[in-house]
């Protein structure tokens, strides 16, 4: 039984890509604006790590 060559494949898919990438300019500027607000460091960190995941799960049910 041959193995498949899979050095070729792509490691995610562009829906992926999509969705992740969205993702991270949301919580980059949710944690940009937190922190220019005035809140620490830390506050902000977790502002934009709730933006990433609420903008992930939300952009993967828009995108089909």
């Amino acid at each position: 039984m041959a193995r498949r060559d899979r050095s070729q494949e792509p490691l995610l898919s562009l829906r992926s890509v999509v969705v992740f990438l969205i993702g991270i300019q949301a919580a980059a500027a949710a944690g940009f604006l937190t922190f220019t607000a005035g809140s620490p460091l830390s506050t902000s960190a977790l502002a934009a790590g709730a933006a990433f995941g609420a903008t992930v799960a939300f952009t993967r049910s828009v995108i089909a």
